[in-house]
């Protein structure tokens, strides 16, 4: 019978351990999450084929947080108008329809990026801008409507702004005939 008791007491020891384990928070590290957006643009130089348009946004390339990948994705082009001067409201950004995108590197299709340029060589063109204009690029979830807010488009980033400079050669003979308007300072949200 006593050895009944020692080997019971000692199977309950062995099974509860010594302290109280299970209320003790793991000592192992957490792992830690990415900080900032989910992808990380970078622009891949020159674009390789002058554009007709007036402009060329150079090529968009991504790098993406694996665990945080999207298969599509909108791209939003934003400048500032502060120095064209136009009756009524200007837009400042352009929000392009979605495309596909997938893995974790990678970079927006050609023609996309060419379309992009066209789509703000034409905005630009009505405002009769010339000369060199900073702008700034962000991927956004697909979901964005194409008339969305600045609250809207920041909500559904999945990027950082990303800015650079592009030379917008306007075709519109009576622009070039008027005052060359540039745009020199990047609005404050451009950068971030």
């Amino acid at each position: 019978m006593t050895k009944s008791i020692v080997t019971t007491t000692a199977a309950l020891l062995f099974l509860t351990g010594c302290g109280s384990q299970g209320n003790q928070a793991s000592n192992a590290p957490a792992t830690a999450k990415a900080k900032g957006a989910p992808y990380r643009l970078a622009f891949g130089g020159q674009s390789n084929t002058p554009s007709t348009a007036g402009l060329a946004i150079p090529p968009i390339q991504f790098v993406a947080d694996p665990n945080m990948l999207e298969t599509r994705a909108d791209l939003v082009v934003k400048f500032n108008p502060s120095d064209v001067q136009k009756d009524g409201v200007m837009v400042d950004q352009m929000i392009m329809g979605p495309t596909d995108i997938s893995g974790r590197y990678g970079a927006l299709p050609a023609d996309y990026v060419d379309t992009a340029s066209k789509e703000l060589s034409k905005t630009l063109a009505d405002y009769c801008v010339s000369g060199k204009v900073k702008i700034a690029v962000a991927l956004t979830r697909s979901s964005l409507t194409p008339g969305a807010t600045e609250a809207q488009v920041n909500a559904k980033r999945i990027s950082e702004w990303l800015p650079t400079e592009v030379e917008f050669r306007n075709p519109d003979a009576k622009c070039l005939a008027s005052t060359k308007r540039s745009i020199e300072e990047p609005a404050k949200s451009i950068g971030g």
